[in-house]
């Protein structure tokens, strides 16, 4: 009898959980953000275990840069789903971006629990290539004395590599555009741009030459050949 009380009670729950999550998802593919995110939060009030509301929650925060929300928001789902690369590298990108809204004392004691959680991102996916593309960020941004490091970039890029020459060439052409070595950076995301005609690989060359090198005239010719 307890048993069926519990169906009874639990069941209504469970599937007004689900049409307000399906609702909330139809929604944010309307550009609904608003509604969107009230339908997430009624399945929450249900299920406040519920992750991908979860997610989509700390999603749009971080679309409204309420970090301070998508950081809490991305720090339940890690903690619900510890095996998850994707919920660590957000938690630590909300950490990031919230980093660079305070000031830099409060910053730096953030710090070790942003490229924690990146790190822990790569260790869980092998190929989890957004990590890593953030841990190459990181350690150029950061200053030597707080652990900044090209030759720890340079690594992960390397694992970008591995995983797509793509992204290596990408991430290799970051980092020499980063220390201001541009003709290697060119060299690099001209093979990027020849691996796949990526549009990245051109905007990324196209800024190089129009930015960094000023040579307009490169731009150009490259953006015409792009566009044949």
């Amino acid at each position: 009898m307890n048993r069926v009380v519990f169906f009874l009670l639990f069941v209504p729950s469970m599937l007004l959980s689900q049409t307000n999550f399906e609702k909330g998802v139809q929604l944010l593919a309307s550009g609904k953000t608003e509604l969107a995110r009230i339908a997430f939060e009624s399945v929450i009030k249900e299920n406040p275990s519920h992750s991908k509301s979860l997610e989509y929650l700390g999603d749009i925060a971080g679309q409204n840069k309420n970090w301070d929300k998508a950081i809490l928001y991305y720090k339940k789902i890690k903690i619900i789903q510890p095996n998850n690369a994707d919920y660590h590298y957000k938690y630590g990108g909300a950490l990031g971006m919230k980093a660079k809204a305070v000031n830099k004392f409060k910053a730096l004691g953030m710090i070790d629990e942003i490229k924690s959680s990146f790190e822990k991102a790569a260790a869980l996916d092998p190929k989890h290539t957004e990590s890593r593309w953030a841990l190459v960020m990181l350690y150029l941004e950061l200053p030597g004395i707080i652990g900044g490091s090209e030759t720890k970039a340079m690594a992960y890029s390397n694992e970008l590599m591995r995983l797509s020459p793509l992204e290596g060439y990408l991430s290799k052409g970051y980092i020499d555009e980063y220390f201001g070595r541009n003709k290697k950076a060119e060299l690099n995301y001209s093979k990027a741009l020849e691996l796949t005609n990526s549009k990245v690989a051109f905007q990324k060359l196209y800024n190089l030459y129009l930015n960094r090198m000023k040579n307009s005239d490169k731009a150009q010719q490259l953006k015409a050949q792009f566009e044949k």
